[in-house]
């Protein structure tokens, strides 16, 4: 048997003081969190969603209302308004890390005194309000007299209970909120106008009936995403190999268009059209699609302020970036719309999509990558399995469509380009992955909860 030896009178002796140590070291340490000031705000978990419902809803009708343009596209106003309201109550988290330092570049962003009292409702109000104004500056007179408006109504509603000195200093950190989150938006390479050279030959893209618009934000996949390396892994690679030749790969993804769209069902043309989402006074535009959807479901669900914004935050997040993703596929791969290949190639030189199609590339297809991103967001907080019945154009005379999952409604929504006409099948299917891929990758380096 081993025997080990009797430990000298000075190890027990190094012993005990070390035990005296710790214990004093967790006396003190228990005594300062007691004599440690209690923070004086409320939860932002104590608040309802209400003030973040109504700044959504008005912003659907600000992206239906107000003149497209690079200001407003592609999922951006989303994203960055999803931020701003998040931090504006970020403080009032339990646990909860700011997204300074996390997203691309975003520093210089207020801190709140923790040994004061703030209203995160009046906070969330004021950020909502300054970042739309900035956002959807070039909207009409009465749009910004309704965005007043509603922080006006929305300040009298969540002020009680708050006084004076608490009212002005939660409004006060949400405009700091606002202005700094905005300033940091204008660097992100949105207004870039460098002159975009047409690429001219076979399997390139080309300007499109009826319109033959030049083309479209050339330069947006060279924006700055709002999380470094989410497009990492998320390009779907080459497309298909370019043919001419009757029955060929190429000639036969491009007769699957055509002979969709002579044949469509019933049930495929309202599925086109309940995706259209094309902005034209009426629709809410993809991403505003699914902002709509997460609106109804936090109408349902009556979450808290903190998950509600948290909501709002990483679906606007992961469609900006998937909209970034996408514009660098298109302009790398240059692929002809399905128009131009039917109208060239297969011998239909009147045909017309159902949809017109936007003017740029074909591949990948923008509303299915946007999709993808979007279902895979609002399922990493709401779950796999959640139900939903879409009555974003009821309004409008297009009904409602019930899915079991937002998977099943992204994979429709990418599906719906086929059948209206302007996508090929590859471009909707490798779009979705793409988007999803963009999610993941966002899911996985922020701590956003």
């Amino acid at each position: 048997m081993l025997t080990l030896p009797a430990p000298s009178k000075l190890a027990v002796a190094a012993r005990l003081l070390g035990c005296g140590l710790t214990l004093a070291a967790a006396a003190c340490s228990n005594k300062n969190a007691a004599d440690a000031p209690a923070d004086p705000s409320a939860p932002a978990a104590t608040y309802r969603a209400d003030v973040a419902l109504s700044w959504l809803n008005l912003q659907l009708k600000l992206v239906r209302t107000t003149p497209a343009g690079p200001v407003n596209i592609f999922g951006r106003p989303f994203g960055y308004t999803g931020i701003a309201g998040y931090e504006a109550v970020v403080p009032g988290i339990r646990n909860a890390a700011s997204l300074a330092g996390q997203l691309n570049g975003l520093g210089g962003l207020p801190v709140a005194d923790r040994t004061l009292a703030y209203n995160w409702a009046l906070s969330a109000n004021a950020a909502l309000a300054g970042i739309s104004r900035g956002l959807f500056a070039n909207t009409s007179a009465a749009n910004k007299t309704t965005i007043d408006s509603l922080e006006a109504a929305n300040a009298a509603a969540f002020q009680a209970g708050a006084g004076a000195e608490v009212q002005a200093r939660s409004a006060d950190f949400g405009k700091q909120v606002a202005a700094a989150v905005f300033n940091w938006s204008k660097t992100d390479g949105f207004d870039n106008a460098t002159a975009y050279a047409l690429l001219v030959g076979p399997g390139l893209w080309a300007p499109t009936a009826p319109a033959f618009a030049p083309a479209g934000f050339p330069n947006w996949g060279s924006n700055r995403t709002l999380v470094a390396g989410s497009g990492a892994g998320a390009d779907p690679g080459p497309p298909l190999a370019y043919s001419a030749a009757p029955g060929s790969p190429f000639a036969r993804m491009a007769q699957e268009v055509y002979d969709v769209a002579q044949t469509l069902s019933a049930e495929q043309r309202a599925i086109a059209l309940f995706w259209n989402d094309m902005p034209n006074g009426r629709n809410f535009t993809p991403p505003g699609h699914w902002l709509s959807i997460l609106g109804q479901v936090l109408a349902k669900e009556q979450p808290p302020l903190d998950r509600a914004l948290m909501a709002y935050a990483k679906l606007g997040i992961s469609m900006s970036d998937a909209g970034i993703s996408c514009f660098k596929t298109k302009y790398t791969y240059n692929v002809l719309r399905p128009i131009s290949y039917i109208r060239g190639e297969l011998g239909h030189p009147a045909w017309l999509s159902l949809i017109p199609a936007p003017n740029f590339p074909d591949y990948s297809a923008t509303h299915a990558t946007i999709s993808g991103a979007a279902a895979e967001a609002l399922t990493s907080v709401f779950g796999a399995n959640y139900a939903f019945t879409d009555q974003n154009y009821a309004q409008f005379g297009l009904g409602t469509r019930s899915y079991a999952s937002f998977e099943q409604a992204g994979t429709e929504a990418g599906l719906s380009r086929l059948y209206g006409g302007i996508h090929y099948r590859a471009s909707c299917e490798k779009g979705g992955a793409q988007g999803r891929k963009v999610a993941q990758n966002i899911a996985e380096k922020l701590s956003l909860r």
